[in-house]
């Protein structure tokens, strides 16, 4: 697992939407159909690390299941390069066993060695007329001159990944659905 402390300004601040200054912010929400079942289905998938793997990442944690302190290596090849971000979990919210609205999901950090620094997290949730949500938020800097320097390439490859993890919202909520 990765060393280090997580060293960027408002820690967890991806809870309540809340970016420091200077920090380039994503917020994508997207609507993923309806019912508790889709609902609970996303949640599981995004508590179990299964929306970064319908990703496309690879990954490794210490912890099966996201809890705050768990740290993980998400990462992707491109050719015979591979990028690895190292994250640690800075804040979880679990789903009730029942009732309407609620929310779950995580917010991560980045360690020392991924390209960012900041935060990102992914939240499900259901509110009163029973539809479903799926929210990404982050806010980001390059995290070395090498990744400020290639900020198109950056800024885009976050746009692709961020696609990626709708996607695969999207299968977790479909494979909700009752038949």
């Amino acid at each position: 697992m990765a060393d280090g402390d997580l060293n960027y300004p408002g820690i967890g601040g991806t809870e309540h939407g809340a970016a420091p200054a200077g920090y380039a912010t994503v917020l994508e929400e997207v609507h993923l159909g309806s019912g508790m079942s889709a609902y609970q289905q996303v949640a599981a998938g995004i508590l179990s690390w299964e929306l970064q793997r319908r990703a496309g990442l690879r990954v490794r944690t210490d912890s099966p299941r996201v809890v705050p302190g768990a740290r993980v290596v998400s990462g992707f090849c491109v050719g015979p390069f591979r990028l690895d971000a190292p994250c640690q979990v800075v804040w979880a919210r679990e789903p009730l066993p029942a009732g309407m609205p609620q929310s779950a999901g995580f917010g991560y950090g980045a360690l020392p060695g991924h390209p960012a620094r900041g935060e990102e997290s992914f939240e499900v949730e259901i509110n009163g007329g029973a539809e479903v949500l799926l929210r990404i938020r982050a806010f980001s800097k390059p995290g070395s001159w090498f990744y400020a320097a290639g900020g198109v390439v950056t800024r885009a490859a976050q746009r692709h990944v961020t696609s990626r993890y709708i996607e695969g919202a999207r299968q977790l909520a479909a494979e909700g659905k009752s038949p």
